[in-house]
């Protein structure tokens, strides 16, 4: 309980001292919101008569889960989602939501075999939508395209204009090295899309994303190379967004372009965070770690096994 509540006193001291006009772009891994639908793809376990018991109580719990998420980060303007099935459950999360009653959706439908995507919503009465689109990439040694795509929109908050990039890349399933190319193979991606942006205008650029991957690693060691990291172990007393094998580790990441740090309109130095709220924390075999939804097959009514990440937009 002392873990807990040493967290919730530096969560609640770090938000309120960034200030109130500040609002947040954030980034979710919200693990595996499917609707109860059969789909077209493999999304089998996550039916309500599959071993799972994946029903319509469990569904809107987990919506409800979502928005205390985005309500205790005080309605992020822009809030990128991971693993979430497609535009409806999306919708689902601010539909007939007072709260978020403006917001608007970004989503693609992505080749991923699991049948999940990346989508983003984002504050209507303060951005501007002016441009969207994905960007669709074959993995090496496949012929066609299996993984997430990665999701691109362009903003305009009063006059200046920026990009919000989310990723999620592909696992670390077969072995970390073993399947380390695939994570890079989507970096250059990543990286070709941020080199045109900076040739062709240099607006700003917000990277978003579950890389599977640590800082220190091959991929996001190219990201690191253009933009600057937001995210590290100093930005929450968890010293990371996801807990496996009795260790923290930074699987959740936020660049920002050097030209948007700290600028009027831009984000500010250092904002960073790493949200441990205590509702997403459940102590198990002597370890705090995040609340899952489930545990194998194993209903947890939790959240996700990530944790939530933000920085901070200057909105004054």
């Amino acid at each position: 309980m002392k873990q807990l509540l040493f967290i919730f006193i530096i969560t609640s001291f770090v938000g309120n001292s960034l200030g109130q006009k500040n609002r947040a772009i954030a980034f979710y891994n919200v693990e595996n919101l499917f609707d109860t639908l059969d789909g077209p793809n493999d999304d089998a376990e996550f039916l309500p008569a599959a071993k799972n018991q994946w029903n319509a109580a469990r569904y809107e719990e987990k919506l409800s889960h979502i928005r205390e998420v985005l309500l205790a980060m005080n309605k992020p303007l822009v809030c990128g989602f991971s693993e979430v099935e497609n535009a409806g459950v999306v919708r689902a999360i601010i539909a007939q939501q007072k709260e978020f009653k403006n917001y608007g959706v970004v989503h693609y439908e992505s080749p991923d075999a699991r049948g999940i995507d990346v989508a983003m919503i984002y504050d209507s009465t303060l951005l501007q939508l002016l441009a969207s689109n994905h960007i669709r990439f074959i993995l090496p040694g496949e012929t066609k395209a299996t993984t997430r795509d990665i999701l691109w929109a362009q903003f305009k908050y009063k006059k200046q204009p920026f990009y919000v990039m989310l990723n999620h890349w592909p696992s670390r399933r077969g072995g970390t090295d073993e399947s380390d190319e695939k994570r890079v193979a989507a970096a250059k991606i990543a990286c070709n899309f941020i080199d045109s942006v900076q040739k062709a205008n240099g607006y700003p650029i917000i990277f978003l994303g579950d890389l599977n991957d640590h800082p220190e690693n091959n991929a996001p060691k190219l990201i690191d190379e253009r933009l600057d990291p937001m995210i590290t172990k100093e930005s929450g007393p968890t010293k990371g967004t996801h807990f496996y094998n009795n260790e923290w580790g930074i699987l959740d990441h936020i660049y920002v372009s050097a030209n948007f740090i700290g600028k009027k309109n831009g984000v500010i130095a250092n904002s960073g965070q790493i949200h441990n709220f205590p509702f997403l924390m459940e102590e198990y075999k002597g370890n705090i770690q995040p609340k899952r939804t489930y545990a194998g097959s194993k209903y947890l009514g939790g959240y996700s096994d990530h944790l939530p990440v933000s920085i901070q937009l200057n909105i004054k």
